[in-house]
């Protein structure tokens, strides 16, 4: 995924075709939710005139992501689309996706990384709660509870309480 800028203009009339599998699995060690992470599928094509090169491209591959709930492993898959410009000289700054080219070549390794990583998600969640190698969800003397049954439920210590209000009502 790197290309020299005589590369590049060489196929200025032609345009460039990308479809290549890329290894990413390093990206396992930057980011620790990521447990597993498969070959991902890069395509898409280029746009190259004299002094800008533009790469309109779609990144697809799986990632292996705790589940938020239970731990146990969830396979998600992501689709990305993204409009990476490479400028030979001075450029729009506040443009996110325009890059200034350093030195003779452009390589789009370190852009698919950075896009994957902010791929990642907040929280997953397993469709399948009781899956055998999840977390347990009690043990002596707790429980995992929803929401519904934390709010219908009274504290003991304050349930006379809630009887003492209830005979000033009645008066």
């Amino acid at each position: 995924m790197r290309w020299s800028i005589h590369q590049l203009h060489q196929l200025q009339h032609k345009g460039l075709t990308i479809d290549e599998m890329a290894d990413v699995s390093e990206l396992k060690e930057v980011d620790a939710s990521i447990r597993d992470i498969s070959p991902v599928r890069i395509h898409g094509r280029a746009d190259v005139s004299a002094k800008k090169f533009t790469f309109h491209l779609t990144i697809e591959g799986t990632m292996q992501l705790p589940c938020s709930r239970t731990l146990v492993d969830v396979s998600y898959p992501f689709a990305i689309e993204s409009t990476e410009t490479f400028f030979l000289n001075d450029y729009d700054a506040t443009d996110e996706e325009s890059h200034v080219v350093q030195g003779d070549a452009i390589d789009l390794m370190p852009i698919v990384k950075e896009l994957i990583l902010l791929e990642v998600p907040m929280q997953v969640f397993s469709e399948q709660p009781d899956h055998p190698d999840a977390v347990p969800q009690s043990g002596k003397g707790w429980t995992v509870i929803s929401e519904e049954e934390y709010e219908n439920k009274i504290d003991p210590r304050l349930a006379k309480l809630a009887k003492f209000f209830e005979n000033n009502n009645e008066s």
